[in-house]
């Protein structure tokens, strides 16, 4: 049982920063338009940008006065599996800032602060998605009953960094920094579709054979939905943005995207119906708040984003409705998962931590 202090600090707390970010830019992305709609995003994206800057200088002074107690997370068999938080909060708020940001900052500061954030975060990302599986297969203990659904943490990084890269390449010089970066967002694609198709087929069995297992850790297996509302958003802002980086392969990339997103997202639905019946089973029975209540948060936006990018190519309304739906949750699990964290932090009440 621990509470948030910076003797305390874990890479899971920028999951905070993950699902803050994604409500922003889901609300810019949506099939539709309401009053106010850019104004509410723009307030949410900087309540992100502030929780990112605030759990960065907490995470510096953390290795500073703390370096023992922070060398130890990495060793630790579940929390190390979070750092793949860090590089996608910074991925979030940066493609945030160049969809919403620029409103208040304008362009260039936007363009400037999303390729900061960018490179920062991919590079973070692909070093989470080569070490942690490193320390896993090398170091870590790893019990039959153990994979979870934070296993896809550390890899699904590269994903976030295809989708939002995909943002930038209009913004690049024309020739080869486009097709480069377009190319090296397909590879990332690929990298952590196949890495957590992997991850996905190992909780599939855990689950078979052990069951649900230890209520803290069911609010993780909505982060499946992740990397696959993610990996739908990433096809489809990559081909929207192809035809200044690949003109002869734009119309193919889009077809490839339509053809990729819709039984994903098929998947996606059922797993999250899986995932649902079983959240409801277990709190029933009792669902103890932690942070891994934020897994309801961002994986979700991923789903938005990804439904609303294939209702945009296809001109589908039940897709366009869909995406809607799933924002209307994405916006309630928000605002309850943020309320209970927010009140654990001003009453200086335990937050429970993850579950060994």
């Amino acid at each position: 049982m621990t509470r948030f202090t910076l003797s305390t600090v874990t890479p899971n707390w920028f999951a905070t920063v993950m699902g803050t970010g994604i409500v922003a830019t889901a609300t810019v992305t949506l099939p539709v338009a309401f009053p106010g709609q850019r104004a509410a995003a723009l307030v949410v994206w900087l309540l992100a940008a502030v929780l990112l800057v605030f759990l960065l200088v907490a995470t510096a002074v953390h290795w500073l006065r703390h370096p023992r107690r922070a060398r130890e997370h990495h060793r630790h068999p579940v929390m190390a599996h979070f750092y793949g938080a860090p590089p996608m909060a910074m991925l979030t708020v940066g493609a945030g800032a160049l969809l919403i940001g620029r409103d208040l900052i304008g362009l260039p500061a936007a363009l400037a602060m999303d390729a900061v954030l960018w490179t920062a975060g991919t590079l973070l990302g692909l070093a989470s998605a080569v070490i942690v599986p490193y320390l896993v297969f090398t170091t870590h203990e790893v019990r039959d009953d153990a994979a979870f659904g934070g296993w896809l943490m550390p890899v699904v990084p590269p994903m976030v960094s295809a989708a939002t890269g995909a943002l930038l390449v209009p913004h690049l010089p024309e020739g080869q920094s486009r097709e480069t970066m377009l190319l090296a967002c397909y590879a990332m694609f690929g990298l952590s579709l196949i890495a957590s198709l992997l991850v996905i087929t190992q909780l599939w069995a855990r689950l078979t054979r052990h069951k649900v297992g230890a209520s803290a850790a069911v609010p993780t297996l909505w982060i499946v939905l992740g990397p696959l509302g993610q990996s739908i958003t990433a096809v489809n802002l990559l081909a929207g943005n192809a035809s200044s980086a690949l003109p002869g392969l734009d119309h193919a990339l889009l077809v490839f995207a339509v053809l990729y997103s819709v039984p994903v997202l098929g998947f996606a639905l059922l797993w999250m119906a899986v995932a649902v019946a079983i959240t409801v089973r277990t709190a029933r029975r009792g669902l103890p708040f932690s942070l891994t209540w934020w897994s309801f948060t961002f994986p979700v936006g991923t789903c938005v984003t990804g439904t609303a990018g294939l209702a945009a190519h296809t001109a589908s309304t039940p897709l366009a409705v869909l995406s809607v739906a799933l924002f209307a949750v994405l916006v309630v699990a928000w605002l309850t998962v943020g309320v209970r964290t927010l009140r654990g932090a001003v009453a200086h009440e335990v937050v429970p931590a993850l579950p060994a």
